[in-house]
Order: structure tokens, then C-alpha cells, then sequence
């Protein structure tokens, strides 16, 4: 807290799960009622509250939120190992922490997003199969995942747009299995964002609340630390909700977009940036994006889409940016590799 000086004078935070300390900067917490921070030893949420907040700082032009919040995940920092996946216990076929940091796992650091709760039913009943640690249909989603990181390695970029050639086939849950899946990774953090700005869809797949999504940041000149969320699932961060707009291929185009994406593809080089788009064949939106990502991943629905519909929609995207298309709803068996049985 500032001193008769004026200058500032660090707080003293305790962990009172490993009974560690270490100093937290005053900035981190003014004018609010505190901040959330996790323990640089065993990455433990710890509540800070500010000893100078008084409530009536609620009447001024910055007043803070009920509760204190975690923020935006920070660049990742290397030697820094918590469990992987939501915070719960370790998984049956998970690595444990040691594990982890005998296998280099990079962990990021949280200070600005808004943490929220999922909907373990909501998750169950959308079939975000990735949510879990194991399964047949989780081991596709890894397969992909690996697939589009050796391709993006070769060719530079950590951008990808997931779309499809007609609505109802599958692009958001594709997207958000395919965020948790990164999300499980060793090397790289993943930012999820929400850019079918005609309906936002993945707070509601994933079951969370949130009021900001990329229009309030487009047209009401939201801050983007108020869009970024936490859903309590580590190296994963979102940006969905919000207000809807019909004209979304102007603002999906306009230099203030360009600017964003530009933005949230170089600040944190190890970060890999997902865009949920609209369908190619419903409107000029994905072809809008196209030129500000660097990948293009197409979903299309097993018996449903058309090969005359996909030719479609691959004439209309640039060619060059095109990862490959990813069958969705395949009802034939996943191969699986048998388990040793258990004395």
C-alpha cells in the first residue's frame, strides 16, 4: 500500500495450503476489493483482499465485482507444474505433477480472466467428450490435435479458424473438444474464441454465464481483459457471450478485428488461438476471417453434407489454408487399443 511517500509497498501473502509466502504487488489489487492469485509454490487459489478498499469506492467510475477474480492467463512459464485439466483429483491414466514436470509441462500463470463454473451436466448432456481424460472418441480428438500441431509447425502459425459447409454439422462442439484436447498438451496454452457473432454458442455448450462476447468489444469498445474467462480448466481460456448482431461479416472484416487477432496471435508466442466461424455456405462471414487467421479446418457431418456442398465451400476459402476437414458424427467403430486387465 503507498506510504507517506506516496510510493508503493508490497503485500505479504501467505498459502494456507503449503504455509509459503511471497510479496504480491499493490497495483495488482487497487482500487478493487481484492484479486485472486495462485501460490507460486503450490499454485493453490489464494483470496487477497485489499486492506485500503472501502466500499464506498463502489460509487466511483471503476467499482470492482463482488468477488475478487482471477485474470487472463498470463505467458506461460516454464517449470511452474499444477494438475492438468480441471482442478480435481489426478485421473485414472493421467499424469501425475511430477510426471509432468519430468516431461516439461508449461503451465501458465492466471491474473486478469473471470473464473467461472462449468455445467458437469451441460458438458455430459452436449457430448464434450474431451472434458474427460479417456475414451475412444477422445483419442480421434487427439489425433486431430496432433495433426494440425505438426502442420502448423512446418508451415508457422497458431491461428486456426473451425467452420463448416452448413450449420447443424458440428463446428462449436468440434471447436470446444478440440480446445479441451490442446488444453491437455505439454507446450503450448490455447485461447477459445467465439467469432460466430450471429449466435454464441459455447457458454452455452459448456454451461457457464457470461454477458461479453466480441461484439461488446467491436461496437462498445469492451476491454478485452473483461471478455477473457477462466472455466477452472488449466492453459484453456474462453471468449464467448454477449450480444448477437445480424451484419457480422463487416465486423468479422474490420480493422478493429485485425487488430484483435493480431493482438492475441503474438502475445504469447506458445499460445495457439481456436475461432469458432459461422458456416461457409450461410453467409460472407468465414470468408470475411479467412485472410486474419493462418489455418482452416472444415467440419462436415457424416451422411448429412454433400460432396457437392463441400466443393463448395472449399472454392469459397483460400486454398493454401486449408488443414483438411474433419468428419463429424462417423458412426462406424473406433479402433482401441486394449487395456491390461487389472489382478
Amino acid at each position: 500500500m503507498p506510504n507517506g511517500n506516496g510510493s508503493a509497498v508490497a503485500l505479504f501473502v501467505v498459502c494456507k495450503e503449503c504455509r509459503s509466502g511471497f510479496r504480491l504487488d499493490e497495483s495488482r489489487i487497487r482500487g478493487a476489493r481484492g484479486a485472486r492469485v495462485r501460490c507460486r509454490k503450490c499454485g493453490s487459489f489464494i483470496d487477497v483482499r485489499n486492506p485500503n478498499y472501502s466500499p464506498e469506492q463502489e460509487n466511483g467510475n471503476s467499482a470492482p465485482s463482488p468477488e475478487p477474480a482471477p485474470v487472463e492467463a498470463d505467458a506461460p512459464k516454464k517449470g511452474t507444474v499444477r494438475e492438468s485439466g480441471t482442478a480435481s483429483k489426478k485421473q485414472e491414466g493421467s499424469f501425475s505433477t511430477s510426471e509432468q514436470k519430468k516431461m516439461g509441462w508449461v503451465s501458465p500463470t492466471y491474473s486478469r480472466s473471470r473464473a467461472v463454473a462449468l455445467d458437469t451436466g451441460k458438458i455430459l448432456e452436449n457430448r464434450c467428450v474431451a472434458f474427460h481424460a479417456d475414451g475412444p472418441e477422445v483419442e480421434s480428438y487427439r489425433m486431430l490435435r496432433t495433426n494440425i500441431l505438426q502442420r502448423t509447425e512446418v508451415k508457422g502459425g497458431t491461428t486456426v479458424m473451425v467452420t463448416s459447409a452448413l450449420p447443424g454439422e458440428g463446428k462449436t462442439l468440434t471447436s470446444v473438444n478440440l480446445a479441451l484436447t490442446f488444453a491437455k498438451a505439454f507446450s503450448q496454452t490455447v485461447l477459445l474464441v467465439d467469432a460466430d457473432l450471429r449466435q454464441q454458442r459455447i457458454y452455452e455448450v459448456l454451461g457457464f454465464k457470461s454477458g461479453k462476447g466480441l461484439v461488446d468489444y467491436l461496437l462498445d469498445g469492451c476491454p478485452v481483459s473483461d471478455l477473457m474467462v477462466w472455466p477452472g480448466i488449466e492453459k484453456l481460456t474462453l471468449v464467448s457471450g454477449g450480444r448477437t448482431i445480424a451484419g457480422s461479416s463487416e465486423l468479422l472484416g474490420s480493422p478493429r478485428m485485425i487488430k484483435l487477432v493480431e493482438e492475441m496471435k503474438h502475445r504469447y508466442p506458445n499460445r495457439y488461438v481456436l475461432f469458432d466461424v459461422p458456416p461457409v455456405l450461410t453467409g460472407a462471414d468465414a470468408m470475411a476471417f479467412a485472410p486474419l487467421v493462418d489455418f482452416i479446418v472444415l467440419v462436415v457431418q457424416a451422411g448429412k453434407t454433400s460432396i457437392q456442398d463441400v466443393k463448395k465451400a472449399l472454392a469459397m476459402l483460400p486454398k493454401e489454408k486449408i488443414l483438411g476437414l474433419v468428419l463429424n458424427r462417423h458412426t462406424a467403430p473406433v479402433p482401441t487399443y486394449p487395456r491390461k486387465q487389472q489382478p
